[in-house]
């Protein structure tokens, strides 16, 4: 019996409740920041498309800035909220969520949506990124070439909600795979810059021919 089941069973021996995530947390929808709104030196925001472009489930830091005057008035996450994008170009890339574990809140744009909830927002983003929630994905986002869910039908889809002790230990194991494929995905990349560095050694070797040699073959013949 893995310790999870054995948590289960002293923590909710009845079985792990799901809930709706309208039930658990609260949705904040974002406003109006544009990618030309970036500012070199300013306060930090997040872009929707750069939920599933540019950060992984988890940051810490922005990766762009908005002007003071814009963040005052702009929408914003709070440290451990899981922002959400709410809106893509395909179903895959549609509520990809992002857990905000910055010092300071973030300015959100209007096409992502913060969720702010009591549960561990590791393990509600993990559990939006897996195949339960991905299925429910599908009945409630709208659109054809511009994919939509709105907050009101994302609260609608429901997840498991163990204790927090379980939820914690689930995050932690879960976050132990994550860095093995990290490392694993970064060791394979070395080893295959290695392998290219090697073809090209060999196949510059072999086809460095001495020019003088071959010109008095050619003399001779």
């Amino acid at each position: 019996m893995s310790r999870i089941d054995e948590m289960i069973q002293r923590l909710c021996p009845d079985g792990v409740e799901y809930k709706k995530l309208g039930e658990i947390g609260v949705f904040t929808r974002g406003s109006g920041i544009q990618k030309k709104d970036f500012v070199e030196d300013g306060k930090p925001c997040i872009h929707y498309g750069q939920i599933y472009t540019r950060y992984g489930m988890v940051a810490s830091e922005a990766i762009s800035s908005i002007s003071a005057e814009q963040f005052a008035k702009a929408r914003k996450a709070e440290p451990g909220d899981v922002i959400i994008a709410i809106t893509s170009e395909n179903i895959e890339d549609v509520c990809t969520p992002l857990v905000w574990e910055g010092d300071v809140p973030v300015a959100i744009s209007g096409h992502s949506c913060a969720f702010h909830t009591g549960e561990n927002p590791r393990y509600v983003a993990y559990c939006m990124l897996g195949e339960q929630f991905q299925r429910q994905k599908t009945k409630f986002a709208r659109g054809i070439k511009v994919i939509e869910a709105k907050p009101a039908d994302l609260g609608q889809a429901e997840i498991p909600v163990p204790p927090l002790e379980i939820q914690r230990e689930v995050v932690r194991v879960l976050d132990s795979f994550a860095e093995l494929e990290a490392e694993l995905e970064a060791e394979l990349e070395a080893e295959l810059e290695a392998r290219r560095a090697q073809y090209a050694y060999y196949r510059d070797k072999l086809l460095a021919f001495d020019n003088s040699e071959m010109q008095r073959e050619t003399f001779n013949g």
